[in-house]
């Protein structure tokens, strides 16, 4: 237990973040079967959802659910063990060996989360001696991992490769870029073809974390790397996250032989941790099939957004530069983008606040997120409650 002086501490620190407006709360979610594709009970209230990163709706296919179900009757609800004692089972080195095909790389390995992925990933490639050069609005996990790494870290203006290559100029050890492929703040996409001549030019390695970009973007979804025109040959690795377009749980590393092995042999998040449950992998190959095949899936999102994204405009609203399915609507300070978030919930839409430290400060926001299981009156019902919150119309004056 705390001393209560330190007790003392932690409770006028906490009052400090609830008159900021910066104090978070977690919402009780329920999902009773009467309820549409995209709605939620949310602290006892009917919501209709726009904060979840479910883009192709797949966290409730029912195929996918029978996938998990089947492979829980036959291997049990948990994996046991870390990969490397008795976790690592058939269905995990199957998926692998999918994900990899999916992407073009040689090989992909399994990690519990997104934020252990970058962790292991950048911390058993840099170390001391080293150079991390990553864009200033990269996700936590790797701003952490690149910390942790010991090596020297210099941030560049957000997507600027120019920027990056003077990050590049100075150091003799390994040279790395880090990026997201799209920033789930803003929705907007890294220069990832310039990045990638910026990193060959200054004899560094690119990683790219394409969490928010996977089974969105390019063909049959094969994410930002596959829009922009890049493959394997002009990336060091590539992260993905599986809890976001295929609806389920997890992440991994993809690369080459040479750079797995290596995670197996030296990256702590993936060697001294339990295996996810062999049931989830089983799930993810399913939804892996269906995000290869079921392309209406990205033409309906992609309608989706183009529909909100002109309503808006004609609103008035501030909208960041994004074509993905993350259309942040700026309120400024954190009480705005709060006041807004809850008269957005009094209407029964669920939409988060984003506030600081997530991004910096006076940039508070709406972070709304759009799923192929949205409708087009859904859409309407969200622009025609947001027409409605003068907050948001003020903090267009101000």
């Amino acid at each position: 237990m705390p001393t209560p002086r330190a007790t003392e501490a932690l409770g006028a620190a906490l009052e400090r973040l609830e008159a900021g407006g910066l104090y978070r709360r977690r919402r009780l979610v329920d999902r009773p079967a009467e309820l549409g594709p995209a709605e939620m009970l949310v602290d006892g209230r009917r919501c209709l959802a726009f904060c979840s990163n479910d883009y192709l709706g797949l966290a409730r296919d029912h195929r996918i659910a029978r996938a998990m179900a089947r492979a829980a009757a036959e291997w049990g609800t948990g994996s046991g063990a870390a990969h490397l004692v008795t976790g690592h089972t058939a269905e995990h080195h199957a998926l692998e060996e999918e994900l990899a095909d999916f992407t073009g790389f040689p090989r992909a390995l399994l990690f519990s989360t997104g934020y252990m992925a970058n962790l292991g990933l950048v911390c058993a490639l840099a170390g001391r001696g080293d150079l991390v050069a990553e864009d200033r609005l990269n996700h936590a996990s790797l701003i952490d991992a690149s910390r942790l790494s010991g090596a020297v870290v210099r941030r560049y203006a957000h997507a600027d490769a120019r920027a990056a290559a003077r990050r590049l100029t100075a150091g003799d050890g390994h040279k790395f870029i880090v990026t997201d492929a799209v920033f789930s703040m803003d929705g907007d996409a890294a220069p990832l073809e310039a990045l990638a001549r910026v990193a060959k030019a200054g004899h560094a390695d690119l990683l790219v974390d394409d969490a928010h970009g996977l089974g969105v973007l390019g063909r049959n979804g094969r994410g930002s790397l596959s829009a922009a025109g890049l493959g394997p040959a002009d990336v060091g690795a590539l992260v993905g996250t599986l809890g976001k377009a295929f609806g389920t749980f997890g992440a991994f590393v993809a690369g080459s032989e040479a750079l797995v092995e290596t995670l197996v042999q030296r990256a702590r998040s993936y060697i001294y941790t339990t295996a996810p449950p062999p049931a989830v992998a089983a799930a993810t190959r399913a939804a892996l099939a269906i995000v290869r095949d079921e392309d209406w899936r990205r033409a309906r999102l992609a309608a989706l957004v183009a529909r909100f994204r002109a309503g808006a405009t004609t609103l008035g609203l501030r909208l960041a530069s994004s074509a993905t399915p993350i259309q942040p609507i700026f309120a400024g300070d954190a009480p705005a983008a709060l006041a807004a978030a809850e008269a957005l919930y009094r209407s029964g839409l669920w939409v988060t606040p984003i506030r600081p430290p997530t991004v910096p400060a006076g940039s508070a926001r709406l972070r709304i997120t759009f799923s192929a299981v949205h409708t087009d009156a859904d859409v309407d019902r969200l622009l025609d409650a947001l027409s409605g919150i003068t907050l948001l119309r003020e903090a267009l004056a101000r």
